[in-house]
């Protein structure tokens, strides 16, 4: 009877303890969306980070376990058509990102130094909320990259870096619709529509067929233009660590983008390095000079994106 009452007295103390740390987290979630921006707290996918984790969670299972699994003793699907239809519907929506970037920001008032973000329920404050909110929706349409890769068994495509840039940016771009929908933490998402209409183009005319090659010529442009990307994006937003009074609303998101900015235009250095420079000491398919990061040229084929898919994203 000593020992039961003992049990039953530890599994109480746990429940009370589980309930406890339950209560405080749901306290500290609490107090950290009163900062949260209520202009877009009704938008869709927008009342917690929990539908999107489900979502990023399905999308990572099912593209690196699932997908592969279903496939594997299946032809792998034909998706010409598809592939047409979706990469110049990217292409038009990016257009369109852009303008209204433009629009509502940076063609309109905004410095290119210390924009901060507006939270009045101005039209053209609006706009801008509206603007970063259809960025982040069009983060899980570009899920699809990764999709076709699984229905086309392109498994080889579906490297770390591509399931993780592909995951982890409507995860951050959530919190930045919450929080901070507009300000110089959005020229990033400018530069990279700016980027996807050029890369989506590529992958577009691509779709096309070989009659459509001739008009390709400026493919070995790719990687410069991604690079040049990441060069702008990293030092637009590290200016913001030397100015001397910037009162930006959230810095976590100066760090976030810069760090991020960072590491992929270290990624993408070292990879000009090594095509490039020491591209003799690589094997021969890595020197052909059709071959030119970010797509790849397998069986004749150009895909689109691959390990190295980043836009940040393309």
């Amino acid at each position: 009877m000593h020992l039961g009452s003992a049990g039953t007295a530890t599994g109480a103390q746990r429940d009370m303890e589980f309930r406890d740390l339950t209560a405080r987290a749901g306290l500290w979630y609490e107090n950290f969306m009163k900062n949260a921006d209520p202009r877009t707290e009704d938008w869709f996918l927008m009342s917690s980070p929990l539908p999107q984790t489900i979502i990023i969670v399905a999308y990572i299972y099912f593209v690196t376990r699932l997908g592969p699994r279903l496939m594997e003793n299946r032809k792998a699907f034909h998706l010409k058509e598809v592939l047409i239809f979706y990469n110049f519907s990217v292409v038009a929506l990016s257009l369109y990102m852009c303008y209204e970037y433009v629009m509502s920001g940076w063609g309109t008032g905004y410095t290119f130094h210390c924009d901060l973000v507006d939270y009045s329920d101005s039209p053209q404050a609006v706009r801008m909320a509206g603007t970063c909110w259809l960025y982040y929706f069009s983060k899980f349409i570009e899920m699809l990259d990764t999709i076709f890769f699984v229905l086309r068994k392109k498994n080889s495509q579906i490297t770390f870096l591509h399931v993780y840039h592909h995951s982890i940016m409507p995860f951050t771009w959530w919190f930045g619709v919450r929080f901070a929908a507009g300000g110089q933490g959005t020229f990033h998402a400018l530069l990279n529509c700016v980027v996807h209409v050029i890369m989506y183009s590529y992958y577009s005319l691509s779709a096309l067929g070989p009659a459509y090659q001739k008009y390709l010529w400026w493919k070995k442009y790719l990687t410069t233009i991604q690079l040049i990307q990441f060069v702008i994006v990293t030092t637009h937003i590290w200016q913001y660590f030397f100015m001397k009074d910037c009162p930006y609303q959230f810095p976590i998101f100066i760090y976030i983008i810069g760090l991020y900015g960072l590491v992929f235009l270290l990624l993408f250095l070292n990879f000009w390095y090594h095509a490039y420079t020491k591209g003799k000491r690589l094997p021969k398919v890595l020197q052909a000079k059709t071959w030119a990061h970010p797509y790849n040229k397998t069986n004749g084929e150009i895909t689109n994106g691959n390990g190295f898919h980043c836009d940040k994203d393309k």
